[in-house]
C-alpha cells in the first residue's frame, strides 16, 4: 500500500464508529497480508528463496498478525473494565547494515549464475540463435554425417585347400579345377576371337581364385553423407563413399596402389517422405533412388555395404501408442549390431514393405534386370525395453539367370551377369562349337562366357528377440533361414545339355544363420561392449551370392562356419570392432579360409 492510500485511510477513518474503525482496521490488514503474500511468491518465482522458506515466511506473519489482533482485542477489553487507555506496545525492527545486504546480493548472484547459464546455452543450441540471422534458411535445414573405417584384414587360408591349376590339359597350358574367379574369365571372354585365357592377355592364374597364400591387407572406408528436410516429412539425401566400384557389396579401399587416389563416387542419392500423424507416430515411409536397405534381414541375403536403387515404400500400423510405454525408449544405434538390420520400424506396429529395384538395364527393354521385393513384419516392445522382430520376404530376381546363346549367335551375351561373388552354380551361356571348335567344351573354364544356372525367388524368414531385462547389459537371439523356391534342375539340363561350370548340379537352395549377441545395445562410450556368436550355412543357390556378405568366405554361397564378433567403446565417435570368421566350403573342392577383422571405427 503506497503512502496516499495510507493517508485517505486514516482519513476515512478518524470520524468513524469504533466498529466502523475496527472494519477499516481489517480491510488494511487484508491488504497488507495480499501485498505480503505477493512479494514472498515472487522471491520463490526468481529463485531467491526457496518453496519451503516461502511458506515459513508467510506462516510467520500470520502467527505475528494473531498475536497483534489478540493484543490489542485485550486492550481494549481492559481499556473497557478501566476506563484507562493502555500503553502502547513496543516494535523492534531491526537493522541491516549496507554492507551485509551487498554480501548477500552477491551470493545469491553467484549461485545463480552456473544455472542462468546453463539455461541460456540450452535455449541457444535447440533455438539455433543467430544462424538464421546470419545464414541462409536453408543452410541451418541440412544436416551432415560422416564416418570412416580402417581394417586390418588378415587371410589364413588350408593348408590342405584343393584347387589351382594342373600342369596337362589344353596346349600344354593346364586345366582348371577352381574355385573359378568367375569375374575375370568373363571379362577375358568379352572378345569373340577369345579362344585360350592367355590369347587376350591374361594370366591363367587370374581364372581362379586365390585359396593357398595368406595375405594381410589394410583397408579403409571413407562416407560423407548430408540430408535436409525440404518440406513437411520430404527429405532429401547424398552421401559420397571410397568405392571398389566394380563391387556393390564394399565401399573399402585396399592401400597399397602405388600411391594413386581412391574412387569416391556417389554412394547414395535419394528423397525420402515420412507421413506422421499429430502424436509423431509414423504411418508410412517412402523412398526412392539410391537408398540404404529398407528390409528386415540379415547379412545372409544381403551385405551390410549394399544400396538399393529404385523406390520402396514401408506401410506401419501402430498400437499401443496411448500406453506410455515408449517414455526413454530409443531404437539403438546399429554399431553394436553389426550385420543385422532391423529396417526403417518403429516398435509396437504392423508393417508391409513393398519395393521394386532395376538391377541392369539392358537394351531391350523387356530383358532389364530387376528385383521384386516385399515384406510383412511385426516389431513389439514385449516388456520393458524387450523387443521382438519378425518378417517374412519375398525377393524374385527377374531376368538374372543365363540363356544359352543359339549356334552362330550372342544375343544371349547381356545374360551374364555384371558382378558375381563366388558360390553360385554357373553354366556355359556360349555354344561351344562357335567360339572353341569341337574339341574344346566351355566347361573347361576356357573363353567362353558364363551365367547363373538357376533363376532366383528367395523367401526368407527373419526373427529376434532383445531381451533388456539385464539392463544396460541386452541379449540379443536372431536367427534368419533362406530358402530359393525357383530352381529347376530338368530346366537347366535340358537347356544346357551338360555345358556346366558347376561339377555337381544339385538342388542346394537353403541358408541358416542363428546369432547371439550379449552387451550394450550400441556402442557410444568408453568401456560400452557387446560380442556376439554365429553359426552360418548358405549352400550354394540359396541366395544371389552377388549380393551376399563379402566377409563371410571372403564372399559368396556355398559356405559354412562360425562368426565370432567383439566391439568396444573408446569415446562418443570411435570404438573397435573385431570379427572372426572360420569358413569351409560345403560342395566341391575343399576350400577352408580364416579371417580376422580388426575395425577401427569413427563417426558423428
Amino acid at each position: 500500500m503506497n503512502s496516499a492510500s495510507k493517508t485517505l485511510c486514516l482519513l476515512l477513518a478518524v470520524g468513524l464508529s469504533p466498529s466502523a474503525r475496527a472494519e477499516a482496521g481489517e480491510e488494511i490488514l487484508k491488504v497488507k497480508k495480499s501485498t505480503f503474500v505477493n512479494l514472498v511468491d515472487l522471491l520463490v518465482q526468481r529463485g531467491v528463496i526457496d518453496q519451503k522458506e516461502g511458506q515459513g515466511l508467510v506462516g510467520a506473519a500470520q502467527q505475528e498478525a494473531g498475536e497483534i489482533a489478540q493484543d490489542e482485542a485485550l486492550g481494549e477489553a481492559l481499556q473497557a473494565a478501566s476506563g484507562k487507555k493502555p500503553a502502547a506496545k513496543v516494535k523492534h525492527v531491526g537493522y541491516v547494515p549496507e554492507f551485509v545486504k551487498k554480501e548477500i546480493r552477491d551470493q545469491v548472484r553467484a549461485e545463480l549464475k552456473d544455472e542462468v547459464i546453463a539455461g541460456v546455452k540450452k535455449d541457444a543450441k535447440s533455438e539455433g540463435w543467430g544462424i538464421p540471422a546470419a545464414l541462409p534458411e536453408w543452410v541451418a535445414a541440412i544436416h551432415p554425417d560422416f564416418d570412416i573405417r580402417i581394417r586390418f584384414a588378415d587371410e589364413f587360408y588350408g593348408k590342405e585347400n584343393e584347387g589351382g591349376i594342373l600342369n596337362s590339359g589344353l596346349s600344354g597350358d593346364g586345366d582348371f579345377i577352381g574355385p573359378y574367379n568367375w569375374m575375370n574369365i568373363n571379362r577375358a571372354a568379352n572378345t569373340p576371337q577369345a579362344g585360350l585365357l592367355r590369347q587376350v592377355g591374361m594370366n591363367p592364374n587370374q581364372a581362379i581364385l586365390n585359396n593357398q597364400t595368406d595375405r594381410l591387407r589394410i583397408r579403409e572406408r571413407f562416407r560423407l553423407g548430408f540430408h535436409g528436410e525440404l518440406a513437411d516429412g520430404l527429405q532429401a539425401g547424398v552421401r559420397l563413399a571410397t568405392s571398389n566400384i566394380a563391387s556393390p557389396v564394399s565401399n573399402d579401399q585396399s592401400l597399397g596402389n602405388t600411391g594413386q587416389s581412391f574412387d569416391f563416387v556417389i554412394d547414395r542419392a535419394y528423397l525420402k517422405y515420412d507421413y506422421l500423424d499429430g502424436q509423431g507416430s509414423s504411418w508410412f515411409t517412402a523412398y526412392a533412388g539410391r537408398f540404404l536397405n529398407p528390409f528386415v534381414s540379415t547379412d545372409v541375403v544381403f551385405d551390410p555395404d549394399l544400396s538399393f536403387q529404385g523406390v520402396a515404400g514401408s506401410f506401419r500400423l501402430p498400437f499401443n501408442r496411448g500406453s506410455g510405454k515408449f517414455a526413454g525408449y530409443k531404437t539403438p544405434n546399429p554399431t553394436a549390431r553389426f550385420g543385422i538390420n532391423q529396417g526403417q520400424q518403429s516398435p509396437d506396429s504392423v508393417f508391409m514393405t513393398l519395393g521394386v529395384f532395376p538391377i541392369q538395364e539392358v537394351d531391350i527393354s523387356v530383358n532389364d534386370k530387376w528385383l521384386y521385393a516385399g515384406q510383412l513384419g511385426a516389431d513389439w516392445l514385449a516388456f520393458g525395453q524387450s523387443r521382438f522382430n519378425i518378417a517374412a520376404s519375398y525377393y524374385e530376381y527377374k531376368n538374372v539367370n543365363a540363356r544359352r546363346n543359339k549356334f552362330g549367335s550372342y544375343a544371349n551375351d547381356w545374360t551374364a551377369p555384371q558382378f558375381v561373388q563366388k558360390g553360385n552354380s554357373m553354366v556355359a551361356i556360349t555354344d561351344a562349337n562357335t567360339w572353341l571348335g569341337q574339341d574344346q567344351r566351355c566347361d573347361d573354364a576356357v573363353g567362353c562366357l558364363f551365367g547363373l544356372a538357376s533363376e532366383f525367388k528367395v523367401f526368407n524368414a527373419t526373427a529376434s528377440f532383445d531381451y533388456a531385462g539385464f539392463d544396460p547389459v541386452h541379449v540379443m537371439l536372431t536367427a534368419d533361414y533362406a530358402k530359393n523356391m525357383a530352381f529347376d534342375r530338368q530346366r537347366i539340363l535340358r537347356e544346357f545339355d551338360g555345358a556346366f561350370a558347376s561339377t555337381d548340379l544339385r538342388d542346394r537352395t537353403n541358408a541358416y544363420q542363428v546369432r547371439l549377441d550379449v552387451g550394450d545395445a550400441e556402442i557410444r562410450r568408453w568401456g560400452q561392449w557387446s560380442v556376439n556368436l554365429a553359426y552360418r550355412y548358405v549352400q550354394r543357390d540359396a541366395v544371389l551370392d552377388a549380393f551376399t556378405d563379402s566377409q563371410f568366405h571372403q564372399g559368396g554361397t556355398d559356405a559354412r562356419g562360425w562368426a565370432l564378433g567383439a566391439q568396444y567403446g573408446l569415446n562418443r565417435h570411435a570404438w573397435l570392432n573385431m570379427r572372426w570368421f572360420s569358413t569351409d566350403s560345403i560342395d566341391g573342392p575343399r576350400y577352408s579360409i580364416d579371417t580376422i577383422n580388426v575395425d577401427l571405427n569413427a563417426q558423428f
